[in-house]
């Protein structure tokens, strides 16, 4: 069996690639990624050599190739990663998101959906187990006060176009189910952190500033708050999904773990006073700057249905998966 992942060359498809290769023996993976800066495929070199893993450089809204590639691979899943995914990018330059998130998703959508399916309700024989599974984001419901959970019935409110184009991903997703009742899952996932993820990122950042010994930013008074969750985790409850969840359903996959940003700030120092200890604390070096616009207050995601339902549990607490998080990023930048 061969599924496509899409964005594979970034944090969480890199992450996900290696996990499902490694966990199933008879499954082969095709990824596709436009290689934009986020994508790199550095983050894939322990399994570029795995006679199960082939990589295509390709647009998910080049509708000729992605035709041309289920032809050739007759793929019976598609877990798809690609996405622009930057709020502060998304703010400067809107039209990126649109088109990759909205549009690259209805390609992909509508592709498959015609090489699966004969009409509505009518999936080819060979394609009966088939499946779209659909990446999507926290950030799609908007923000939360200090209290409350987001579920899978929380009313979408995006504050970003990142986040807007990441709801009209998701609604396009579940309009092909219910339309054309084809074979979809939606994930929403809260704030994932570990190896691999783009220097932009919050905790590689103040990582990296703080080993180079630059100030470390924070937005605003840094009390926003977000849920993290640990990427091989995450993977973990997309492979569930995909595999067990039920046709048209949605799951959030949330690590209830709601910290602050400055709290994450100084915890990440903290652990790095105790590993490269310097003549002072990092933390000496944390800088508020600026806040965001449309920068919300807090999201963090009630799991409790993919709990529930699928059998889900996290295995990495949030001190144990900061600290595998920091150690790998010290090999990387002090190498």
């Amino acid at each position: 069996m061969t599924i496509l992942i899409t964005g594979g060359a970034g944090f969480i498809g890199s992450n996900f690639i290696k996990y499902y290769l490694d966990k199933y023996p008879a499954v082969q993976v095709l990824n596709i990624d436009k290689l934009t800066y986020a994508g790199n495929l550095n983050n894939l070199n322990e399994v570029a050599k795995n006679p199960r893993y082939q990589f295509v450089h390709g647009d998910i809204c080049n509708k000729d190739l992605i035709n041309q590639l289920f032809e050739e691979y007759d793929f019976k899943g598609v877990i798809n990663f690609a996405a622009e995914s930057h709020v502060d990018n998304s703010i400067n330059n809107p039209s990126d998101f649109i088109h990759t998130n909205i549009t690259g998703t209805f390609n992909l959508l509508n592709t498959a959906r015609n090489y699966w399916m004969h009409s509505v309700s009518k999936t080819k024989k060979q394609h009966k187990n088939s499946r779209f599974h659909h990446i999507s984001t926290d950030e799609v419901y908007g923000s939360l006060g200090k209290k409350g959970l987001f579920t899978e019935e929380t009313p979408y409110a995006p504050s970003s176009p990142y986040s807007a184009s990441k709801a009209s991903s998701d609604f396009l997703v579940r309009s092909y189910f219910k339309t054309y009742n084809m074979n979809v899952v939606t994930t929403n996932c809260s704030n994932n952190y570990g190896p691999r993820q783009h220097d932009e990122k919050l905790i590689p950042t103040v990582i990296k500033k703080a080993l180079n010994g630059e100030k470390i930013p924070i937005y605003g008074d840094g009390e926003n708050v977000r849920d993290w969750l640990y990427v091989e985790d995450h993977c973990s409850g997309i492979d569930l999904v995909f595999n067990k969840g039920i046709s048209g359903e949605t799951y959030n996959i949330g690590g209830s773990n709601e910290y602050s940003n400055i709290y994450i700030a100084s915890m990440i120092c903290e652990i790095l006073d105790k590993i490269v200890p310097e003549r002072t604390s990092y933390k000496d070096q944390i800088s508020f700057v600026k806040d965001r616009l449309g920068h919300d207050f807090r999201y963090a995601i009630d799991e409790s249905k993919i709990k529930n339902q699928l059998g889900w549990e996290p295995k990495e607490n949030f001190q144990t998966g900061l600290e595998k998080t920091i150690n790998w990023y010290i090999k990387k930048y002090k190498s």
